[in-house]
C-alpha cells in the first residue's frame, strides 16, 4: 500500500501514479478499439460535433445557440458562414465514424465489409444532406406555428423559437434524423444525446416525426428508435413511447431490425407522464391519451383513453392482463 504524502507543497506520488497507470493500460488492450489511441484519434471529436450542431441549428432558428453574427447583417451571408463552418467541422469527424459501418459489432455479426473511398462517401453525405436542409427548415416553420397554436402562454414566434426547449429538441432531431436516414454512425447519437443534457428530451435520431409536431413543456418526454409520429401530434411533459423490455437477441443476424415502438397517427394528443408501449401498438388518428396512462394495446381511431380508476392495482405475472383503462370515442363530452 503506498502512503500519499498529505503535505500540500508536494505534487502526487509518482510511485502511486505509476501503479494506477500500469493497472489501468492493461484494462485498455482487450481490442483494439478500446485503446486510448483510438478513443483520442479513431473516433469521432464529441465536441466538434456539437459545435457543428448548434451552427446548423442556428441556421434553422438563427440567434437560437450563437447570437453573434456578421455586420452588416445580410441573411444570405450569415447563411452561408453557419453553414459552411458546419460542413468543414463536421467532413472530418464523419470520416472517423463512417468506418463504424463495418467495425461495429452489430455489423460484425453481419459480415459488412468496408468502403472503397471514406472521403467521396462523406463528400456525397455531405451534399445529400446539404440538399435537405430546405425541407428540415419547412419542417421547422411547422412546429414553430403548432407551438403557437397549441400554447396559449406565448404570444409570438419568437419566444418559442428562442425559449421553448421542446423546439430546440425537434429542431435537433430533424438534423440527426436526416444523418440517420443517411447511414452515419455515431454522429447522430451525439446530436441527440447533446440536446437530451439541454432539454431532457430523449429522441433517438431514428424516430420518424411528421410536420407539426410540438413538445409542450418538454422534460422528461422519451421517443425510441423505430417509433413513427404523424402530423399534428402534442405531447406533454413526462411522455414515453417506449418498447417492451425483451431480452437483447445476439447472433449471426446482430440486432433484430423491427419496430419495437408505437406508431402514433396523425392529430393525437398525448398528455403527461402517460407510458404507451409496443412495436404493434397503434394510437388510431384523433385520439386522446389521458395522463398517468401505462398503454400497451393499440387504440382505434378517434379514441379517449383515462385510467378507469384511481389507485394501485398489483397482479402477479402471467396472470391475465386486466382492463386497467378505459376507450371509448370522442364526444362532446370527452374532456378533462
Amino acid at each position: 500500500m503506498v502512503e500519499i504524502n498529505s503535505d500540500k507543497n508536494h505534487g502526487a506520488p509518482q510511485e502511486l501514479i505509476s501503479e494506477t497507470v500500469n493497472a489501468l493500460a492493461s484494462l485498455y488492450n482487450t481490442s483494439s478499439e478500446d485503446t486510448p489511441d483510438n478513443v483520442l484519434k479513431a473516433y469521432p471529436n464529441t465536441n466538434k460535433v456539437i459545435k457543428a450542431q448548434k451552427l446548423l441549428i442556428d441556421a434553422l432558428l438563427p440567434g437560437r445557440m450563437i447570437p453573434e453574427h456578421p455586420e452588416p447583417f445580410d441573411l444570405k451571408n450569415f447563411l452561408a458562414l453557419r453553414i459552411e463552418e458546419a460542413i468543414n467541422i463536421l467532413i472530418p469527424e464523419l470520416e472517423k465514424a463512417i468506418p463504424f459501418r463495418w467495425k461495429s459489432q452489430t455489423a460484425q455479426h453481419k459480415g459488412e465489409t468496408s468502403e472503397q473511398d471514406i472521403l467521396e462517401e462523406c463528400k456525397s453525405i455531405v451534399s445529400t444532406f446539404c440538399e435537405r436542409l430546405t425541407c428540415v427548415r419547412k419542417l421547422i416553420i411547422e412546429d414553430v406555428k403548432a407551438a403557437y397554436e397549441g400554447d396559449p402562454a406565448t404570444l409570438n414566434y419568437a419566444e418559442i423559437q428562442l425559449c421553448y426547449p421542446g423546439m430546440l429538441a425537434i429542431a435537433s432531431h430533424r438534423l440527426a434524423h436526416e444523418f440517420y436516414k443517411l447511414n452515419v454512425p455515431i454522429i447522430p447519437r451525439v446530436m441527440s444525446e447533446w440536446v437530451h443534457s439541454k432539454t431532457g428530451v430523449d429522441i433517438h435520431p431514428g424516430a420518424t416525426i411528421g410536420h407539426s409536431f410540438f413538445i409542450d413543456h418538454a422534460t422528461g418526454v422519451v421517443i425510441g428508435e423505430t417509433c413513427k409520429i404523424g402530423n399534428h401530434v402534442k405531447v406533454y411533459q413526462g411522455v414515453t413511447l417506449g418498447a417492451k423490455s425483451a431480452a437483447l437477441e445476439k447472433g449471426q443476424e446482430g440486432k433484430v431490425a423491427e419496430q419495437r415502438h408505437p406508431t402514433v397517427e396523425d392529430h393525437v394528443v398525448i398528455y403527461a407522464n402517460a407510458t404507451i408501449l409496443g412495436g404493434r401498438t397503434l394510437i388510431g388518428r384523433g385520439s386522446t391519451i389521458g395522463g398517468n396512462l401505462f398503454l400497451t394495446k393499440s387504440v382505434s381511431p378517434n379514441s379517449f383513453v383515462v385510467p378507469k380508476l384511481p389507485g394501485v392495482k398489483i397482479r402477479e405475472h402471467g396472470t391475465p392482463e386486466p382492463g386497467d383503462y378505459i376507450v371509448r370515442k370522442t364526444g362532446p363530452s370527452a374532456f378533462f
